[in-house]
Parts: structure tokens; C-alpha cells; sequence
């Protein structure tokens, strides 16, 4: 994800819809290595995904980026219709609360590069990107989600001056409507604290000079 080192021939472009199967492989691959396994499994129905991509696409609010390696630079040149290799992916938004307050920024939402082509510059291309797609709707900020436990991606994000904003947090939907019932009932209890044991202190016994357990 670093843009250390050998620079290779990387370029962006929006994706399309016959990227599929390239966009699928490499958000397994985040998902994996965020430890959001169940987020999006290996075994995603293959028109359900289609149709979510084309959906996705087609949404106005949305830009689907795609950093590729082209022609000669790509390591088959037969993966692919024109010899091109999809080495990064990042879904570029417009944050909904921004916009409506005026302050428009964009959102940078798995940023993901292959494990095969890191340290490329592909993170850096696909950041700049980013940096476009703000100035073409007026955006004077850039907003990317990080996993607190991603630390390659955090220092990548800290060198490109990305400073800490705020944490997010995830619930499955089935515990969210228990939470939700249980506050209902009236109030949803706090999670038990494991408190380690501890052995009791001796104490001194008044007047004998000797210990006893408390």
C-alpha cells in the first residue's frame, strides 16, 4: 500500500461492470485482512453480486476505482481484454452529512491493494484519485475508513497527512434488535467486567503482632 519503492506504470479508472469478478477478489481480501471475514464471504451468490455491483455503479452518489496495470505491464498479459491487471480498488462517496451542512467531503471506503503489488505506488494512485474526484464536487476534505488494527494502512494513511477523526463501530443486525428489545424492557444491561482474582492482603491481628488472612 506504500508508494515506497519501484513505481510501476499503475493507472486508475472507473470500473465497470464486467470488473466484477477483480472488484469481488480484492474486497475479500480487505475483508480478510480487517478480520471481517463474515462480511463478505468467498461464497457471495454470483448474480446477487452483480446485481449490487451494477446498483452501485449506476449510483450518482458513488465513484468505483479501479487501479490497474496496463498492456505490457501486466504480469499475464491474457488476464484480460486489453492485457490489464486490477492491482487496487477504492469506493469514493460523498458523505451525506457534509453535504447537507454545506462542507461537502468525500469518502474513501476499501481502499484496498493486492498483496502481490504493494509498495508500488498503487495506494498513492488510488489516493490521487480520491484527491480528483473532491475537486470535480467540490470537496475541500478526504475521509477514509482505517480499522484501528490495520496498522500498515493507519501509517500509510498518516504519511499521505490523513489525521485521526473519529472510530466506527459494527453490530450485527439480529444483536442490535436484541439490544433494542432489552432497552425496551428497561434498559439494556452493561457487559460484566471480568475482575481478575486477587489473593486477600494479610493483616496484622490488634495487640498480637501476628497475620491472619483478611
Amino acid at each position: 500500500m506504500s508508494g515506497t519503492g519501484q513505481r510501476s506504470r499503475v493507472v486508475t479508472r472507473t470500473a465497470r461492470a464486467d470488473d466484477l469478478p477483480a472488484v469481488l477478489a480484492l474486497v475479500r481480501q480487505h475483508r480478510v485482512e480487517a478480520h471481517a471475514e463474515g462480511v463478505l464471504t468467498g461464497q457471495t451468490p454470483g448474480a446477487a453480486a452483480a446485481a449490487g455491483f451494477r446498483r452501485l455503479l449506476a449510483d450518482p452518489g458513488y465513484r468505483v476505482v479501479i487501479a490497474v496495470l496496463p498492456g505490457a505491464n501486466a504480469p499475464d498479459p491474457g488476464a484480460a481484454r486489453t492485457g490489464e491487471v486490477a492491482v487496487g480498488l477504492a469506493v469514493l462517496g460523498l458523505d451525506p452529512l457534509s453535504a447537507l451542512l454545506g462542507v461537502p467531503q468525500v469518502t474513501v471506503d476499501n481502499l484496498v491493494v493486492h498483496r502481490d503489488h504493494r509498495r508500488r505506488g498503487v495506494g498513492a494512485a488510488l489516493l490521487a484519485a480520491a484527491a480528483a474526484h473532491a475537486g470535480d464536487v467540490g470537496a475541500d476534505h478526504v475521509v477514509a475508513a482505517v480499522g484501528g488494527h490495520e496498522a500498515e494502512r493507519q501509517r500509510f494513511f498518516a504519511r499521505m497527512g490523513f489525521a485521526p477523526l473519529t472510530a466506527r463501530r459494527i453490530v450485527p443486525r439480529e444483536t442490535l434488535v436484541r439490544s433494542l428489545a432489552a432497552w425496551q424492557r428497561g434498559g439494556v444491561p452493561a457487559p460484566r467486567r471480568q475482575v481478575p482474582h486477587r489473593r486477600p492482603l494479610p493483616r496484622v491481628l490488634p495487640g498480637l503482632g501476628a497475620t491472619a488472612e483478611a
